[in-house]
């Protein structure tokens, strides 16, 4: 079978949006364009309809109902309505949030906002392999403690996190779990009452959606959430996002949703085997490779993989044929070393050289072969280039190497 280039591996960035859920989609723009909140004519009632079709299949696949599905344009502006809404609603409450530092920028940077006005956050560290301890969690918890926001699942490493452990500890203290499900949404079950979450943000374009929306799961029982809307205008959403919905990429958000609940146990032993396959013949074949973060605790579909003595931009640049990410995509273009590995005591000379290979459903064996071969060649050449990798094959300890400047 012939491959086709470039090869996209980088399906923790975005995903290639589904055949099926265009068809779905395609009706939305011309035929049935009508504004969901037109409540007096058929293109209305149509539109709206298409929602609330959507919104059932989105709540489907998290065992939530549909009246706890709020629409917005994305994860991003679900985790900030999540966050910034819970705390101002229960601000007579407490002022302190629990948060970790592996979180994506969406929340570390929500956070850091709400510390310039008065909040107080707790960032817990992380264990080697990416996870953090429920003990720190416990200890962080006063009686100033109004939420708790921790990932499903790292959008780096793919490691993920005790979020049933967590949800039991939160109810415990009468504390609200929001959880960023970015990436675990559609890859892995996620149930919001197993897990004990109050609010869950989602993105369609990581699961083979369109870009441009996404929801927040809010529950309303067992506690009921409340949340202070962060865009106001017209009520919509029940008066937590107001602003006209974007009905085709909603429905769109539905039919990936319906198919990751129909395919998702399948498609994950598929992606597990694919990474499996994929990290086996380039560890096999190179010396000085480490996996970053928990292979036990991890989404099928990724792999992160530090290769000593390459730097990461090089090696990008060496396998230019392959989409792949050398950290999270919303840092990418900078050069600092993944805050995300730095937290797991990846040193920063590793760090750099960490490669972040997300598997999707349309990509095949032979992709992956090529992949591994090319990475596996690259990185051959690369230290064939490299005095550093010559001197630790030789026995020499480059930790006690003393550096001096060359004169100018």
């Amino acid at each position: 079978m012939a491959i086709k280039l470039p090869i996209y591996m980088d399906n923790h960035a975005t995903t290639p949006v589904d055949p099926r859920v265009v068809d779905a989609m395609l009706p939305y723009f011309s035929e049935k364009f009508g504004n969901a909140a037109s409540r007096n004519h058929e293109f209305g009632w149509k539109a709206e309809e298409a929602v609330e079709t959507a919104r059932g299949q989105i709540a489907k696949l998290i065992n939530a109902t549909p009246k706890e599905i709020v629409f917005t344009s994305g994860a991003t502006e679900s985790t900030n309505l999540a966050i910034k809404g819970v705390v101002e609603m229960y601000r007579e409450k407490g002022n302190h949030i629990i948060t970790q530092v592996t979180e994506h920028k969406a929340t570390l940077d929500t956070c850091k906002r709400l510390e310039k006005y008065g909040y107080e956050v707790t960032y817990l560290p992380v264990e080697k392999d990416g996870r953090i301890n429920l003990e720190d969690l416990r200890r962080a918890i006063t009686p100033k403690t109004i939420l708790i926001s921790l990932m499903y699942a790292n959008n780096e490493i793919g490691v993920v996190q005790p979020i049933e452990e967590i949800g039991k500890i939160a109810k415990e203290k009468g504390i609200f779990l929001h959880c960023d499900g970015v990436q675990a949404v559609g890859k892995i079950p996620v149930d919001v009452q197993k897990d004990g979450i109050d609010l869950l943000s989602i993105s369609a374009h990581k699961i083979y959606g369109p870009k441009g929306v996404g929801a927040l799961f809010v529950r309303r029982k067992n506690p009921r959430v409340q949340l202070s809307a962060i865009i106001d205008g017209g009520g919509h959403e029940r008066g937590m996002r107001s602003g006209t919905l974007n009905v085709t990429g909603i429905v769109g958000f539905g039919k990936a949703c319906e198919l990751c609940m129909n395919e998702m146990q399948a498609e994950g032993v598929r992606l597990r085997g694919l990474r499996e396959r994929l990290k086996d013949s380039i560890m096999s074949r190179l010396d000085e490779t480490f996996v970053n973060g928990s292979m036990e605790h991890r989404l099928p579909h990724n792999i992160n993989i530090s290769f000593a003595y390459v730097e990461g931009e090089s090696l990008l640049m060496g396998i230019n044929d392959v989409a792949v990410s050398s950290g999270s995509a919303c840092t990418s273009a900078t050069l600092e070393p993944s805050y995300v590995l730095k937290a797991l005591g990846v040193g920063e000379d590793l760090a750099h050289t960490s490669i972040r290979f997300g598997i999707g459903r349309f990509n095949t064996e032979e992709e992956v072969d090529y992949v591994a071969d090319r990475v596996v060649e690259t990185v051959t050449r690369l230290r064939e280039l490299s005095p550093l990798y010559e001197m630790a094959k030789e026995g020499v300890d480059l930790s006690k190497m003393k550096w001096v400047a060359a004169a100018e």
